[in-house]
């Protein structure tokens, strides 16, 4: 992928995914199931949920901008359901 205004925002959003999904598993749950308050999951959660939709979406427009093919295509799926995930991908699509 070349460094063009799409790979750089592809490349935000998947950190920002990253970074929300992160706050939610590992901050908001364990708050809301050892503390008893449900407010961290609400806003994360819906910020997070927000930002896997634009992670898609930049995902599909670059499939389609760059020809991945499915494998490329697959990996950056499988990267937003892990934690860490989006911060790899960049090894493997630079």
């Amino acid at each position: 992928m070349e460094n063009s205004k799409l790979h750089k925002q592809f490349h935000q959003i998947a950190h920002l995914e990253a970074i929300s999904f992160i706050l939610l598993m590992f901050i908001a749950m364990p708050v809301k199931y050892v503390l008893g308050n449900p407010l961290l999951v609400k806003y994360i959660g819906w910020a997070h949920g927000l930002l896997f939709v634009l992670y898609m979406v930049w995902l599909l427009r670059a499939k389609i901008e760059y020809n991945w093919n499915f494998k490329k295509s697959a990996i950056a799926v499988i990267a937003a359901f892990l934690p860490f995930g989006p911060f790899l991908l960049k090894k493997y699509m630079p």
